[in-house]
């Protein structure tokens, strides 16, 4: 393009602009009648001038309508990028101006506008004969360097460049005096002809330390093996031959000439008794059995001195991307009596919550088909704690997000679980599916029985469910009774709102009957909880009022004792209980009479909670009565604050019912309830935040750790306190979410691990953590009962040192003279003095100082 090239003084004098630009000032040396300019991407999409794509360095020009580009002034006033120009688009004669996109930045901006029409004819239609004219000028342009702008490389090669890490080693070479300026002759010699002619520098190990090669660049293929054979003929001659083999194979007709071959028959014939014999044996006892292992004298007994500790391997892994996409998995749980069944709840992130109403589900898994869910609970809301009954399994309790309680019935699903269904069966009339994949088997899907009243539910996140016990119930005020149903008919739930509530799945005595919604289809075991559905209120209530201060503790997770039966009367009637194998009919279940039930004594109803700011409570559920006579919720017992953040697991030991695991963000404690001074057991703090714990259910001193990187800690309280007897690094990608142990059978265990991108995967847990001991049990006992008495002599410790550092105060008041009022008065008025003179030049120098009458000014 002609174009005719200025000098930067006649840059700044430009004709026709209304203000000089920032734009226009950095770019000097541009012609008068063109405008370099940058236009944003939104620009660029509003005028159709995409750079590359509406223009291109073949076709850079783009005509602009005047109007479009006041309006555009108009509407965006200085935010608009042709604010610059605006007097000289509003002077410009035409209704058009033309738009150059500069692709090689020679004006110093991506595009440039045309500001005369005389600019904008020479441009769209350039004379020939100027060309060869542009063409010199271009090719003879020197381009001048730009300034170095960084870009963050500039820190690798800082970092890769060598420096001296210590001070330069000196070394000085002299000679003796005497052979200075005396001829020198060199000559080839041996070294071992002279006595030190040189010093040999041998490598060795040295033993102040060792370096470790975590990382080897080696390279490898994969080829058969090789084989090297040799032979008399001696080649003079040497030249790189191959040799291809290829295996021999018997053609069909030789193979059935081989079977029926004589010598075939004979060699069948003498060794089919031995073989049998074998057989017979081997069916008759296992030979290949460790009788030293099963004497219980293996290494894992301690009896050896080298132990060999096996990881925890994975056994199978659960995903399902239809219904775990973006989803996190809050909680899981094995069925109690279905071999290699889990359920787990999903959670949908919260900008997905508020954004759309998609339905949340529990989903069940089996290890026949990892890669499809079996059953699908549908949930009102997202479910962030759930619990299988303990009296039928069939029955699920769930808690939601909304604070409701939410009921299950899986009765009419359990041979669809169990495999035993046959293919051709079709799915009851209370499911519905969610599949939209219609080739393949659909997921039958459960609705819930019943839902709580939402005026009555919890105000927060239901964040920890318990089932109690068959072996008692509670009253609404609260007391302990005996169970005279021998069935689990009751729950606990606790929520952030800072309340725990019993709930009872029976029919109280003044009932209405609900609205049941005609379009909600239900199965006839369904119809036994009709009564609580948007009716469900809580049997009893439980406040956890501060002990020092106003407010409320804010409950996540709780403990309470199961009550065993101290009588042999109730436990032979529980033992005929557990025999008889008729399912519970909820439906002939009746709230009894608190007058009709014996009060249990003996029933601990003490908890130990874990609160939202890392504070241990122990409290009693039992009501306590004022003045007046009136029952309320009394203050909690005792208040601990051992766990920085939340507290994400309280968990009985399943061998000691009176030793509680609690972790929190950084750590993990284990106390002994009646211990009330402090914990027997603290742990360091870790680097890593924990998530998930849990007891092992086979051995007692050992309990599994989930960190927020994935990771699994393994810890031995026989073997070691201070750290994790195992790692179990990289078990998943994302922060683990819940772990939970399961037993199969007496040699096969399980750990159940979910995480915050829907995964679960379920690990084998090796024989060496969970092979059973008969010393183990006592050793842990004895350990616990020693970090009591550890406890107990720290504490009596402290009390004498605080003794004898209040003596020696008071032995120290008694030489010291008094003083007279005069000296005890005098500092305090000099430094209301000094106070006074601080706070006089604090106020003068931000000038808030205004000198009174009986103040000078200074």
């Amino acid at each position: 393009m002609p174009v005719k090239k200025r000098s930067a003084a006649s840059s700044a004098s430009s004709k026709g602009k209304g203000k000089a630009s920032p734009a226009h000032e950095d770019t000097p040396g541009h012609p008068d009648d063109i405008f370099p300019m940058v236009l944003t991407s939104a620009t660029q999409e509003l005028f159709g001038c995409l750079a590359d794509e509406d223009v291109t360095g073949e076709n850079p020009y783009k005509l602009l309508k005047k109007d479009d580009i006041i309006q555009d002034i108009k509407t965006r006033a200085a935010v608009s990028d042709f604010s610059p120009v605006k007097q000289i688009v509003l002077d410009y004669p035409e209704d058009e101006l033309l738009l150059v996109f500069d692709s090689d930045f020679v004006y110093g901006q991506c595009f440039y506008l045309v500001v005369t029409p005389e600019a904008k004819d020479r441009i769209l239609n350039p004379p020939v004969l100027e060309t060869e004219e542009v063409f010199e000028i271009e090719v003879n342009k020197t381009p001048e360097p730009q300034p170095w702008i960084p870009q963050g490389s500039e820190r690798e090669v800082d970092e890769e460049a060598d420096r001296e890490t210590r001070e330069r080693l000196w070394y000085k070479f002299s000679r003796v005096r005497r052979n200075f300026g005396s001829p020198v002759c060199f000559s080839d010699r041996n070294t071992a002809d002279a006595k030190d002619g040189y010093l040999e520098c041998a490598s060795y190990q040295d033993s102040r330390f060792s370096i470790k090669q975590m990382q080897r660049d080696c390279g490898m293929q994969a080829v058969p093996r090789l084989q090297s054979s040799g032979a008399q003929t001696q080649w003079k001659f040497q030249r790189n031959i191959f040799t291809q083999y290829m295996p021999r194979q018997l053609s069909d007709e030789e193979k059935e000439n081989v079977l029926q071959s004589d010598s075939l028959k004979k060699f069948c014939t003498s060794v089919t008794p031995r073989i049998l014999h074998a057989l017979q044996q081997v069916q008759i006892a296992n030979v290949f059995v460790d009788s030293w292992r099963a004497l219980g004298a293996g290494a894992e007994d301690g009896d050896w001195a080298g132990k060999v500790y096996e990881d925890l391997a994975l056994y199978q892994a659960f995903t399902d991307q239809k219904y775990m996409n973006n989803r996190k998995i809050s909680t899981v749980n094995w069925h109690p009596t279905i071999y290699g069944v889990i359920a787990v709840a999903l959670m949908k992130e919260k900008e997905e919550r508020e954004r759309e109403s998609t339905p949340s589900f529990i989903l069940f898994y089996s290890f026949s088909d990892p890669s499809n869910s079996q059953l699908l609970l549908e949930c009102p809301d997202d479910i962030c704690a759930f619990e299988f009954c303990p009296s039928d399994p069939n029955i699920i309790v769930g808690g939601c997000i909304n604070g409701q309680v939410v009921l299950w019935d899986i009765s009419a699903h359990v041979t669809h679980l169990q495999g035993t269904e046959p293919r051709s069966k079709k799915v009851s009339i209370d499911t519905d599916t969610y599949d939209l994949d219609d080739n393949k088997e659909k997921t039958p899907t459960v609705h819930y029985c019943a839902l709580s009243a939402a005026e009555s539910s919890h105000k927060a996140p239901i964040t920890d469910i318990q089932w109690l016990p068959p072996t008692f119930e509670v009253t609404r005020t609260g007391s302990p009774v005996e169970n005279k149903y021998k069935i689990s008919v009751q729950f606990v739930t606790c929520s952030p709102d800072g309340l725990i509530m019993f709930w009872d799945l029976r029919v109280q005595k003044a009932t209405r009957q609900p609205v049941i919604d005609t379009k909600q289809t239900t199965t006839p075991r369904s119809d036994a909880f009709k009564h609580l559905d948007r009716m469900w209120k809580p049997l009893f209530r439980v406040s956890l009022p501060r002990i020092n201060t106003s407010g409320e503790y804010l409950p996540l997770k709780f403990s309470l004792e199961h009550y065993t039966c101290s009588s042999n009367e109730t436990a032979e009637d529980d033992d005929e209980n557990n025999d008889s194998s008729e399912v519970p009919d909820y439906s002939q279940l009746r709230l009894p009479s608190a007058k009709t039930l014996t009060t249990l004594e003996d029933a601990n109803t003490k908890l130990y909670i874990g609160t939202e700011d890392g504070e241990i409570v122990y409290a009693d559920w039992k009501p306590v009565r004022d003045e007046s006579g009136r029952q309320h919720s009394g203050k909690p017992l005792h208040c601990y604050r051992v766990h920085d953040g939340m507290v994400n697991t309280v968990q009985r030991s399943p061998f000691f019912k009176d030793i509680i695991l609690t972790m929190g963000s950084f750590n993990f404690a284990i106390w002994k309830e009646g211990v009330m001074e402090d914990h027997i057991i603290q742990s360091p703090s870790s680097e890593q935040i924990c998530t998930a714990a849990c007891w092992s259910l086979s051995q007692p001193a050992v309990f599994f750790i989930g960190k927020k990187d994935g990771s699994i800690e393994v810890w031995n309280l026989l073997e070691k306190t201070s750290g994790p007897a195992q790692v179990q690094a990289h078990v998943t990608d994302a922060k683990i979410t819940c772990i939970k142990p399961w037993t199969a059978s007496s040699k096969q265990h399980f750990l159940a691990v979910t995480d915050d991108q829907g995964l679960v995967r379920v690990l084998e847990i090796p024989k060496t953590l969970y092979s059973p001991s008969r010393s183990k049990g006592s050793s842990v006992k004895k350990y616990f009962q020693l970090e009591e008495d550890r406890l107990h002599f720290f504490l009596e410790k402290v009390e004498e040192w605080e003794k004898l550092k209040k003596g020696a105060e008071e032995a120290k008041k008694r030489t010291e003279p008094e003083k007279s009022p005069k000296e005890t008065d005098q500092p305090t008025m000099q430094e209301w003095k000094d106070h006074q003179m601080l706070e006089e030049s604090v106020l003068k120098e931000h000038r808030l100082w205004t000198p009174t009458a009986n103040t000078q000014d200074t």
